[in-house]
């Protein structure tokens, strides 16, 4: 497959992933989904050898039992989370009413996600979906992760803001007590809660205090500053920006905020998810997914300007 997908599923019409995967029409069972996006292997770490036949100390290689594929080269302190364990870790959540939207492989195997949706909740009149992502890595590049946002459903803009009073990442490196560090995540969990109460009371203070149309020309003049050695074509693609962002701004959904700095937010929300995606290259991985695992650097920089 292209896009560096090996495998995935996703449930519903939307087709997040360039047309690749087995699309579902409900959302399954985690017994289904991990057979539907193509994870039901293990991995096991064997012993590597140099060219003598003498065993390499230290290190070991991560291989696929289903092919016998070498996923990665890990140190002897490296421990392994099996995809049945990330299942596992994840239906904890279903008796908050999680759903799985979509799962799958990245990279040959090396990398491994499942994506969860909980019951919608509402702030300032917004309908939104809150979503849990985890994700795993088997070649030793990347710590177990879990991380959440929310969902504006009339649009599907992801809202994920780098709040400080709530987190929205909890990660751990592949060493120590891993099934103790996975309990303690799902108790971290806790920070869905937190982090649509922080959510909530961030959207009521930014409601509350106005943000005139050129305070936004200022605000994107300091973020896009035009210097004497700016080029025409810089100056082109700085004015198309701001055209684009006042765009969004007008649009409907958010028209109730206009004039406040929540207005602002939400149009830096719809001009990062609509934006990005066109600036992309065939090797975008799916916007839901790289939104909750990344965040939007754009909507970061806009918000601590507001919040300054």
């Amino acid at each position: 497959m292209a896009a560096s997908v090996e495998s995935l599923f996703y449930v519903g019409r939307e087709i997040p992933w360039h047309g690749l995967g087995i699309q579902l029409e409900e959302a399954p069972t985690s017994e289904d989904a991990i057979v539907a996006a193509g994870l039901d292997w293990k991995v096991e770490k064997k012993p590597i050898f140099d060219a003598t036949g003498k065993q390499i100390d230290s290190y070991f290689a991560n291989t696929r039992d289903s092919d016998g594929s070498v996923l990665g080269i890990v140190s002897g302190r490296y421990e392994i989370v099996q995809n049945s364990e990330a299942f596992a870790f994840t239906d904890s959540l279903v008796d908050e009413g999680m759903v799985y939207e979509t799962a799958g492989s990245l990279k040959d195997g090396k990398v491994v996600w499942l994506l969860g949706r909980l019951p919608r909740t509402t702030i300032l009149g917004d309908d939104l979906e809150p979503y849990v992502a985890f994700t795993n890595s088997f070649d030793g590049s990347g710590a177990i992760q879990v991380c959440c946002c929310h969902t504006r459903v009339v649009c599907a803009n992801t809202l994920n803001l780098a709040l400080k009073e709530a987190k929205r990442k909890w990660s751990t490196r592949h060493i120590g007590d891993i099934q103790g560090k996975i309990h303690q995540a799902q108790v971290t969990l806790g920070l869905i809660n937190d982090y649509t109460a922080a959510l909530q009371q961030n959207a009521e203070i930014l409601a509350a205090e106005k943000f005139s149309d050129a305070e936004v020309e200022n605000m994107l003049d300091m973020m896009y500053p035009i210097t004497e050695e700016t080029s025409d074509r810089q100056k082109n693609s700085i004015s198309r920006l701001k055209d684009n962002f006042f765009y969004c701004l007008g649009q409907d959904d958010i028209k109730k905020f206009r004039g406040t700095k929540y207005g602002v937010i939400m149009a830096a929300t719809d001009f990062a998810d609509h934006g990005e995606p066109a600036r992309r290259t065939a090797n975008f991985e799916g916007n839901r997914w790289y939104a909750i695992m990344q965040g939007h650097q754009f909507v970061d920089t806009v918000y601590k300007q507001l919040a300054a």
